[in-house]
């Protein structure tokens, strides 16, 4: 029952940069492979080669591909050993936040120089609403060039614009323009754009659902449009049916919100091989420690509630958190916490994973600061973020955690891994 036509993309001239965009003033932008390529600017003698980025080890998980790995089969969340027999001659690095969240902060400034109608999705994505800037900057499109020049010109990186009357379509064509393109859909054509699609490009159809829903001869997003919304119950439920059936027939009312913000700030790790060790799980929370406190001073956060998550080797997850009497964004008071939380857990059994996460995010500015009995008014925070900065130009391997933070268990006889 799916229909014959080409799906559209950047090179349709229907959907081109030239298009009609008087009606379309959502801009859905992202980063392209953005992390592999952030690796490439830091190192220009892997360009042109793959690259992957994520977890080394035999249980690691890839995090980016740059498009040279990409047409090897590799992808983003495909298991690294998958990866290397796919490409077993690409270049694979652990992931350095510190360089990315740098990048981010540049990359999403640029887009606020255009609009303060900005609501970033992650560290590579954005949404804008650039209706009020067309006064200053031209229309949609001209703006979307605007910022994928400055992009390249000022963060030697390229990405990728949607450009439409709403999120959901613009982050369709952004997808559409990848890499490294730009994709325009007029008002007017917005089901000529989405009905060719296939029906696991709707958000919300995973794998199983979009099974069930060509099961029921539902092939593109067009089948489904014109589906009775009874047989898309009887598939997916009733209130995806209902989400499904709008957003097939081009319909998503939700504004661009600027005031977005995380929820809570974490980081795991999934060991190798599973440990028992105390000290080897000592060195993991110390580095995932560092790490999220990397990412709350880049988001300019603090939080109140540090928890600790352990996955045994059976599977089970045990989860424990206390909250502090003032928020914090130092990667010692966390450590200190999570260790804590460890000690008192005393799991007594081999261990998965383990992670650190901050929960109850407030604006770090005049947030109130916790001093640590006995340090200057100056110390570990201000450390920190000198490492921080010099991380961000010269790698997060000049300055590893214990070199902040000191080991104060006397059972520790080594420095622990950066993370």
């Amino acid at each position: 029952m799916g229909r014959s036509q080409s799906l559209p993309r950047g090179d349709d001239p229907r959907f081109g940069p030239d298009a009609d965009d008087s009606g379309s003033p959502i801009l859905h932008v992202d980063m392209d492979a953005f992390f592999a390529a952030v690796e490439v600017r830091r190192r220009p003698e892997l360009r042109g080669r793959p690259v992957i980025v994520g977890g080394v080890g035999p249980r690691g998980v890839v995090s980016s591909a740059s498009y040279e790995a990409r047409r090897y089969g590799v992808r983003s969340a495909m298991p690294t050993s998958q990866a290397r027999a796919r490409c077993p001659h690409a270049v694979f690095l652990p992931p350095e936040f510190t360089a990315y969240t740098a990048a981010s902060r540049a990359v999403m400034q640029i887009f606020r120089d255009v609009t303060p109608l900005v609501e970033p999705l992650s560290l590579d994505e954005a949404f804008l609403d650039v209706a009020g800037a067309r006064r200053l900057f031209g229309s949609p499109a001209t703006i979307a060039r605007l910022i994928r020049r400055r992009v390249a010109e000022e963060q030697e990186l390229t990405c990728s614009v949607g450009v439409a009357p709403s999120k959901f379509v613009a982050k369709l064509g952004s997808t559409r323009a990848k890499p490294d393109g730009l994709l325009v859909v007029p008002s007017g054509q917005v089901l000529d754009f989405l009905h060719p699609l296939p029906v696991d490009a709707l958000w919300g159809v995973g794998e199983r659902a979009a099974e069930a829903l060509r099961r029921l001869g539902l092939a593109t997003v067009g089948d489904l449009a014109e589906a009775p919304v009874g047989m898309l119950r009887r598939a997916v439920g009733a209130a995806s049916a209902t989400h499904l059936h709008e957003l097939a027939w081009g319909r998503d009312s939700r504004r661009v919100s600027p005031e977005h913000v995380d929820k809570s700030i974490g980081a795991e790790v999934t060991f190798d091989v599973d440990v028992a060790d105390p000290l080897e799980i000592r060195r993991a929370l110390l580095a995932l420690s560092a790490k999220v406190g990397v990412r709350l001073r880049g988001s300019g956060q603090v939080g109140r509630t540090v928890s600790l998550k352990v996955r045994l080797a059976d599977f089970r997850t045990v989860s424990r958190s206390r909250t502090l009497d003032v928020p914090t964004d130092t990667a010692r008071e966390m450590f200190d916490t999570v260790w804590a939380l460890y000690t008192a857990l005393d799991p007594g059994e081999r261990i998965r994973l383990v992670g650190v996460r901050v929960e109850g995010l407030a604006a770090a500015v005049g947030a109130p600061r916790q001093l640590t009995l006995g340090a200057p008014e100056r110390g570990w925070r201000e450390a920190e973020a000198a490492a921080d900065a010099a991380a961000a130009r010269f790698g997060r391997s000049v300055i590893g955690p214990a070199s902040l933070m000191g080991d104060r268990d006397p059972r520790r006889k080594e420095n622990p891994p950066h993370p």
